[in-house]
C-alpha cells in the first residue's frame, strides 16, 4: 500500500493529542482512530495500525504510573485477566449484533454518563473507602465489561473505566489501574490484526513514536496535579464521542 506525506501530517499530529489526552482522562481512540479514517485507509488497516501507535503510548503510560505508585498490581492484575476475557467476549458478540443497534444504545448511555460527571461526585474522591476483597471484585466485574465493550466497540473505553473505577478508589489509581487494563486490549487485538495481515508498520511506528510522545506530557501532567482537570477533559471526550456516534447514526 503507498503512503503519502499529507497521509503522515494527517495521523502524527492527531496520535499526538490522543496520546496526551489518553494518559489524563483516557478516550484518546476517539481521536486517533478517525485519524486514520480522515487520512484515507481502509477501516480494517486502520484499526489495527492504531492498535500499534496504542500500544506503544500506553506502554509508556503504564510504565510511568507505575513507577510512580499510581497502579496496585495487586488489584490490577486480576482486572488485566478479566479485561482480556471480557474483550474475547465482546469481540465474538460484535459478529452477532448489528453495529448500528449498539450505537443507539451508545446515544442514550453517552449523554447520562455525562451527566454524572457534571454532578460532581463523580471524580471528587469524596467516598468512604471500600475493604481491598471489595474493590478488587467490583475492578475485575468492571474491567470484564469494559473489556467486552473494547473488544466489540471500542473508543472511549479508557474514559468509562475511569468513571466507573473511581466509584470505589481514588483517581490517580484508577486512571493507573485502567492503563494496564488497556494496555492487555491493545495488546491483544494487534496480535489478532497481525494474523490477519492487517497492520501497517511503517506507519503505525512513526504515529507510534507520536503517541509515546503525547502520553509522555500528559502522565507528566497527570503527576503534577493534572487529576484535577480530568472532569473538564472528560465531559468533552464524551461530547466528542456523542456527535461521533450520532453523526454515524444519522449517517
Amino acid at each position: 500500500m503507498e503512503i503519502s506525506i499529507i497521509q503522515y501530517l494527517i495521523v502524527c499530529p492527531l496520535v499526538f493529542l490522543a496520546g496526551f489526552v489518553d494518559a489524563v482522562a483516557g478516550g484518546g481512540g476517539l481521536i486517533s482512530l478517525p485519524a486514520y479514517l480522515i487520512a484515507g485507509f481502509p477501516v480494517h488497516f486502520a484499526i489495527g495500525t492504531n492498535k500499534v501507535s496504542s500500544a506503544m503510548g500506553t506502554t509508556l503510560t503504564t510504565v510511568r504510573y507505575t513507577k510512580s505508585g499510581f497502579i496496585p498490581w495487586k488489584q490490577a492484575i486480576f482486572c488485566v485477566l478479566f479485561a482480556l476475557a471480557g474483550s474475547a467476549c465482546g469481540a465474538n458478540l460484535a459478529l452477532l449484533i448489528d453495529d448500528g443497534v449498539f450505537k443507539i444504545i451508545m446515544l442514550v448511555i453517552l449523554p447520562l454518563t455525562a451527566l454524572y460527571v457534571m454532578k460532581g461526585k463523580a471524580l471528587s474522591g469524596e467516598r468512604e473507602p471500600f475493604s481491598r476483597l471489595k474493590t478488587t471484585l467490583l475492578s475485575c466485574v468492571i474491567a470484564f465489561f469494559i473489556g467486552a465493550y473494547d473488544g466489540f466497540y471500542g473508543p472511549g473505553t479508557g474514559t468509562f473505566l475511569i468513571l466507573l473505577l473511581t466509584a470505589h478508589m481514588p483517581v490517580t489509581e484508577a486512571n493507573g489501574v485502567s492503563k494496564a487494563i488497556n494496555l492487555a486490549t491493545n495488546i491483544s487485538a494487534l496480535v489478532v490484526f497481525l494474523i490477519n495481515g492487517k497492520v501497517i508498520f511503517a506507519v503505525g511506528l512513526v504515529a507510534g513514536l507520536f503517541s509515546i510522545a503525547g502520553n509522555w506530557l500528559g502522565s507528566s501532567f497527570f503527576k503534577k496535579g493534572g487529576s484535577k482537570a480530568v472532569k473538564p477533559i472528560m465531559i468533552c471526550v464524551l461530547v466528542i464521542f456523542f456527535v461521533k456516534v450520532l453523526g454515524e447514526v444519522i449517517g
